[in-house]
């Protein structure tokens, strides 16, 4: 059976450092964890160590750990008794996987493990990213997307004499649908970067972003919620939950936590996951207007959700309401940095910016943006908090 290009490039690199570049769907997670679990089935009771690492645990679990578990499931080689789930780790063929995130810090400063692989490598910082490698005594691998020019993985890791560095697109998975294909080469007429990084995994090319953002620690305590934001999804795109809170008056500060950002999830698992974090009847959620089902099924389980405000140019309407304030991401709130990161305006063919976001990495985008369109909108002259 073909298999994506990642796999065989893994399969065969020799050296210590095993780096892979890829556009989006390339099949680099998937590939790089079938290798791992091959490798424990051809070397059974090794006893070793292998390390499973991203930026923070919900990215983890909701990306690379439930793949994991596919990839064993779909071999006839998932045992529940093997699979700790209140220390996340699993015993396959008596070596040991652990999966981890770097904002544990006793977790990537404590043992030693003979193999590490980080998905998505580029959300860690280099110090993150070295106490992993002083403390990896075999095969240390990573995964990325190409979307920032600037970073210590070109500098320092990949010219290391002990490294291979991979590319692999789309084109290089066998695996993806028509539909698929179809939605990333669109990018060739929207977006030049974008095609660049997400089509051709290429490496990013500096460009105008809509949004300029700040990252916080601690959020002030003088900081009022306003509401939460939710934005659905299900199969590919994320369900995405986020707290927008507000410093002063109504034009002050805008404070922003991701709460929830995860793809599989049903209204019910959202519904369940917000009295988990302690949401009420009293919190008001505002959510995508194009989801009434979805708004009443949430109701129907005791939330104050309300439709966003849409009107013939909400996109352009929330974003301005949003570009008049200075934006704060919470640290640990990765997937929507990632999202501000990327999130740009569409360009026609000499560069010019056409007014309109292109179309993607926008779940948590969207979410504070219809929070925004509720409660802070300009009306009858004034800015009020609704």
């Amino acid at each position: 059976m073909r298999q994506p290009k990642t796999y065989h490039d893994l399969k065969s690199c020799k050296k210590r450092l095993s780096i892979h570049q890829g556009g989006s769907r390339s099949g680099k997670t998937f590939s790089c964890l079938q290798v791992l679990a091959e490798w424990c089935a051809q070397n059974p009771n090794a006893g070793w160590t292998i390390s499973v690492v991203r930026k923070t645990f919900p990215s983890l679990r909701g990306s690379v750990l439930r793949d994991f578990v596919e990839i064993l499931m779909t071999q006839g080689w998932y045992t529940e008794k093997n699979h700790n789930k209140t220390e996340q780790t699993y015993m396959l063929f008596g070596n040991m996987w652990e999966f981890i995130s770097v904002d544990s810090p006793d977790r990537i400063r404590g043992r030693r493990r003979h193999v590490c692989y980080v998905n998505e490598i580029n959300e860690l910082s280099r110090d993150e990213t070295y106490q992993l490698l002083l403390r990896t005594t075999h095969k240390f691998i990573c995964d990325f997307n190409p979307s920032m020019e600037y970073s210590y993985i070109y500098d320092e890791l990949i010219p290391r004499d002990d490294a291979n560095f991979f590319v692999s697109t789309y084109r290089d998975n066998p695996f993806l649908n028509k539909e698929t294909i179809a939605e990333i080469e669109r990018l060739q007429e929207t977006d030049e970067n974008y095609w660049r990084v997400f089509g051709l995994g290429m490496r990013g090319v500096s460009r105008e972003t809509i949004f300029t953002t700040h990252t916080y620690k601690e959020r002030p305590a003088q900081a009022k919620l306003i509401a939460y934001g939710l934005d659905f999804g299900y199969a590919t795109d994320p369900s995405a939950l986020i707290a927008v809170y507000i410093l002063g008056d109504n034009q002050g500060d805008l404070y922003l936590e991701q709460v929830l950002y995860e793809t599989g999830m049903t209204n019910q698992d959202i519904a369940r996951y917000m009295r988990e974090i302690g949401i009420d009847r009293t919190t008001e959620v505002i959510a995508d207007s194009a989801e009434p089902k979805s708004i009443e099924e949430l109701r129907r389980e005791g939330f104050n959700v309300k439709p966003a405000r849409k009107g013939p140019d909400s996109i352009r309407q929330g974003i301005d309401i949003m570009r008049r304030r200075k934006l704060h991401i919470h640290a640990e709130s990765v997937d929507l940095h990632k999202e501000f990161r990327n999130y740009k305006w569409k360009t026609d063919r000499d560069g010019r910016m056409l007014g309109q976001p292109v179309d993607m990495h926008n779940h948590g985008v969207d979410a504070i943006r219809y929070c925004c369109l509720n409660k802070l909108a300009k009306r009858q002259g004034h800015y009020v908090i609704a």
